[in-house]
């Protein structure tokens, strides 16, 4: 009934709808009157410093924690455990990232690895030939064979390991047995699967360094019999058609880069103290004769030299007569006895036959039969061209004109080419060209050129994380402790002052009910300017009980106002 003559107002106009429920109210109406009550106000300064302390904790562990650097990738699980009771026994923080490899911040890295060596940790992983050293007795030849390859593709698995860019790696080797029929030898062969560094790749040369290094450690293992792949199934390693033209044209690259690389050096040191470091651009294209010729001539001479002669000659003198008769008469007589006659010179020129007087007739020859050996000349020339000459040498050099200032002029573009001719040598007979332009650099470039900033170096985020500590630490000491111990300590000294003030009036009142009316009216009444002019904290205390004496009923007002007033802080 009451229900029902509530909805209805005078003269039946029904009555406006009913308030909405309070806790349909505004929040903020709602988060206002909590604000206001006493107790939240007494609370709020301890909330604001435990927020504070929270948001300094959370800056804290965002900003202090070092970079983490993985210690080891792969372990299994009884070794994990190992690691990680030696790292916390060393007081090294440890923890396990996603892929289940143990991290640690990167300035405990290194004393982690010696630590853990020390310790011979990890042990799942025997060291290469060490597992021969558990090879039981009596083992047959073909136990001690596996273990013997197992071994080695342990030791080349490190090896590979160590090379810059690679994380781990595993080997399989295939080594056939051998045979005495030569039909049947088969010749070893290897598989290698290298797992990388996030980001990282292996070079051609790095690619056959490992070739190398695997077919080196393995007798009668060719180049061609290895296989590398990475941990993504990438086939990294060329097959070889057997001839080294891919490694030859590698090499002739890399020389002529080399040759490339000495003479931009040799500009960047010459025009770096006349133009500064980034005010120009050099480049070099080198045309290098790498192809390697030879040659060989042979030479005769044509004349040639006597080197024997055997045979004879015959002739007569003229004048001279025959000699006639018969044999073994006269013809076997002594000659006569020879006469010394005074030679007569004979013709300039004339040739003096053998057994002939100077001066005299020489005899006519009638015949002759000589047998001549003769040596020709022989000379062999080798010639072999080197390869590394240059051909053809380009080089440009682009200058930088500073923005806003004067152009150079043709006369200093002029000496910088006769300077970089000089830095190169220049050859006009290679038909050598050197091209020096000055033009003003991209804007792009030049922002790419500026030095380093400060903000981008090394010790920039240890000195921010630990300015950012020593910020928050300042902060919570002056924003939170010293607000609250300030008004612990003027709240300890008005709790005091009220204190003394109940007792004080407690004992005016006591001494008041004792002594009388009479006696009350004795002393002096106690003004408010005699307890403002009080001097010390005694006077003082004195003067408030001869105020509470006189005045009871005020003193127990001013008692409860305090009291009040407290409980309302």
């Amino acid at each position: 009934m009451e229900n029902a003559l509530a909805t209805t107002g005078a003269g039946g106009v029904p009555a406006p709808a009913a308030a909405a429920p309070a806790k349909f109210a505004n929040p903020l109406t709602q988060i206002g009157g909590i604000m206001k009550n006493p107790a939240v106000k007494r609370s709020l300064p301890m909330i604001f410093i435990v927020g504070l302390v929270l948001s300094a904790a959370l800056a804290w562990m965002a900003l202090a924690t070092p970079p983490q650097r993985v210690l080891f990738p792969q372990l299994p699980d009884s070794d994990k455990q190992a690691v990680v009771d030696a790292l916390t026994a060393a007081k090294i923080d440890s923890s396990v990232d996603d892929s289940g490899g143990i991290t640690v911040a990167e300035d405990d890295y290194h004393r982690a690895r010696i630590l853990l060596a020390g310790q011979d940790l990890p042990k799942a992983a025997p060291g290469g030939y060490a597992i021969l050293d558990q090879l039981p007795m009596g083992v047959s030849r073909a136990v001690e064979g596996e273990r013997l390859r197992q071994a080695r593709e342990t030791e080349l698995a490190k090896s590979i390991g160590e090379i810059e860019s690679v994380a781990d790696a595993r080997v399989h080797l295939a080594m056939p047995e051998s045979s005495v029929f030569v039909r049947d030898n088969a010749q070893p062969s290897a598989s290698v699967i290298v797992r990388l560094e996030p980001g990282r790749s292996l070079t051609q040369a790095q690619v056959r360094s490992i070739v190398n290094l695997v077919a080196s450690s393995v007798p009668g293992m060719k180049p061609d019999q290895v296989t590398i792949i990475d941990q993504m199934g990438a086939l990294l390693s060329k097959p070889s058609d057997g001839s080294d033209a891919s490694t030859l044209s590698d090499e002739r690259i890399d020389y002529q880069r080399r040759i490339e690389d000495k003479y931009r050096a040799q500009l960047n040191t010459l025009l770096t103290p006349l133009l500064g470091a980034g005010n120009f651009s050099a480049e070099i294209q080198a045309d290098v004769d790498l192809d390697e010729s030879q040659a060989t001539r042979e030479s005769y001479d044509k004349q040639g030299v006597v080197r024997a002669e055997q045979g004879n000659w015959q002739g007569n003198t003229p004048g001279e007569a025959t000699p006639g008769g018969i044999p073994g008469a006269l013809s076997n007589t002594a000659p006569a006895a020879s006469t010394l006659a005074t030679a007569t010179p004979g013709p300039a020129g004339a040739t003096v036959q053998p057994g002939t007087a100077p001066g005299a007739t020489p005899p006519v020859k009638t015949s002759e039969n000589f047998n001549r050996a003769y040596d020709l000349g022989k000379e062999v020339s080798v010639t072999r061209a080197a390869p590394g000459s240059i051909r053809r040498l380009s080089v440009a050099v682009l200058l930088r004109e500073a923005e806003g200032g004067k152009p150079r002029t043709p006369a200093e573009i002029q000496q910088i080419n006769d300077l970089v001719k000089a830095a190169v040598g220049f050859n006009q007979q290679r038909q050598d060209t050197v091209t020096v332009i000055s033009r003003k650099f991209s804007p792009d470039a030049v922002a790419g050129d500026v030095a380093r900033p400060w903000y981008d170096a090394d010790w920039v985020p240890m000195a921010a994380r630990n300015g950012t500590a020593l910020i928050i630490a300042l902060l919570v000491l002056f924003m939170g402790v010293r607000p609250m111990v300030k008004a612990m300590n003027e709240k300890r000294k008005a709790d005091a002052a009220a204190e003394t003030a109940r007792i004080a009036a407690q004992e005016a009142a006591a001494q008041a009910a004792l002594a009388g009316p009479a006696e009350a009216a004795e002393p002096e009444p106690v003004s408010m300017e005699m307890l403002e002019s009080a001097r010390s904290y005694d006077d003082r205390v004195g003067l408030v009980r001869g105020f509470t004496r006189d005045n009871p009923a005020r003193a127990a007002l001013a008692v409860r106002d305090m009291i009040q007033s407290d409980a309302k802080q």
